[in-house]
């Protein structure tokens, strides 16, 4: 088991926060979650609370958070490396080889949307 530090525990319950923000039908990045939180370098930490957020409660809708590209970079983190895919379509994301189509008009930017 790993065990992370209280203050990674806490910017981890951050990123879980801004993710459960996310509406339905939309994405974010890595990078996106990490600038808005004041951490700009911190993407691959928000990676990291992604792969371990299943299980928390309130629920942390994890398939939401894509890479800066909108491919499915943490589908192996998810119980069958389709059900990422299969999240986001039931929220109508288009996703095609892994990667979310008409990526522009999808993303939701927290520094935009967050005040």
């Amino acid at each position: 088991m790993i065990k992370y530090s209280e203050n990674t525990q806490s910017f981890f319950q951050d990123v879980y926060e801004v993710v459960r923000l996310i509406p339905k039908g939309r994405v974010t990045t890595y990078g996106a979650i990490a600038e808005y939180l004041g951490s700009r370098g911190s993407s691959r930490m928000v990676g990291w609370a992604m792969n371990v957020s299943h299980g928390q409660h309130p629920p942390v809708p994890a398939q939401r958070v894509v890479n800066r590209n909108g491919l499915l970079t943490g589908r192996h983190h998810f119980e069958t490396p389709d059900a990422m895919q299969h999240q986001l379509e039931k929220e109508g994301v288009t996703v095609k080889n892994n990667q979310v189509q008409y990526f522009d008009s999808v993303f939701w930017n927290p520094s935009g949307e967050l005040f």
